[in-house]
């Protein structure tokens, strides 16, 4: 098998070859949230099954598009759905668009999820932007022989969420007329929800959120040197104890429907701002 750099090249390569397109800022929309592909101006879009090297969404609210257009006067590559570690993949799988993105010229990295809220603050269809993390996955991305051409050995993660993006998605919020929260997000595997237990102790542990997605890709995109902006919108409420109820696939996506173009409309201010 090739390793990791050649496959990332042969990806760039097979995209370069259709389209000499330099993209500047990464997008990762999360279940519920394509709409905003259908506003990007498209010069070349590919699924994801005729890229080579590249895995297949199986999870049904994600298109499983790779788009290369404009944006609110960006130059985007967005992924209209994501992979999940739940889903089967090595977590060098589920990231690997992250490194094709940093080939294909992306400084920056922007990504959404939904997420369960487990601060008693939250509420379904709130907006928080990341300002840390917690990782409670079994695997890493970086596990393995580490090549100095993709980012360093130890990559630092104190400043993983870039200050100078949350300020701008706060200015964008404002203009808008919008809430945007702060707050930190626990990744745990998946792909079943958490027991009422799970959820309590996510909340003693520090989490405002809980989610299956998004921390992987951004410990790639530190380590491959991308600014990171990450947004999650509060699918359902999961803490207190006592308010917690059943949370079903369907009552998910029909939460990120509904409030999710307030997050679009977060996503394209800060474009603009950049």
């Amino acid at each position: 098998m090739t390793n990791l750099y050649d496959r990332i090249q042969a990806t760039h390569d097979y995209i370069i070859d259709r389209i000499d397109y330099r993209p500047t800022v990464g997008l990762i929309l999360g279940t519920g949230l394509g709409d905003l592909a259908d506003e990007i101006d498209v010069q070349a879009s590919f699924e994801y099954e005729d890229l080579p090297n590249f895995p297949v969404s199986t999870v049904a609210s994600h298109r499983g598009q790779l788009l290369l257009g404009e944006l609110a006067g960006q130059r985007v590559v967005c992924m209209a759905g994501r992979f999940h570690y739940y889903e089967g993949y090595s977590m060098q799988e589920v990231t690997f668009p992250v490194r094709v993105m940093k080939a294909l010229g992306a400084d920056t990295l922007i990504v959404s999820n939904v997420a369960g809220g487990t601060n008693q603050h939250l509420r379904a269809g709130d907006l928080v932007a990341l300002k840390d993390h917690i990782n409670l996955q079994p695997d890493n991305p970086l596990r393995g022989p580490n090549d100095e051409r993709l980012g360093v050995r130890f990559p630092d993660m104190m400043h993983t969420y870039d200050a100078e993006l949350r300020l701008h998605a706060q200015a964008a919020a404002d203009a808008e007329g919008l809430r945007l929260y702060e707050g930190v997000y626990v990744a745990l595997p998946g792909p079943n929800l958490e027991t009422p237990a799970e959820y309590q102790y996510i909340h003693r542990i520090g989490g405002d959120l809980v989610g299956m997605s998004t921390v992987p890709e951004v410990i790639v995109a530190r380590h491959a040197g991308l600014r990171v902006l990450a947004l999650s919108l509060v699918s359902n409420t999961c803490y207190p104890p006592e308010v917690i109820q059943e949370t079903t696939l369907e009552s998910v996506i029909a939460v990120a429907r509904q409030a999710g173009e307030k997050l679009q409309r977060i996503v394209k201010g800060v474009l603009a701002r950049l």
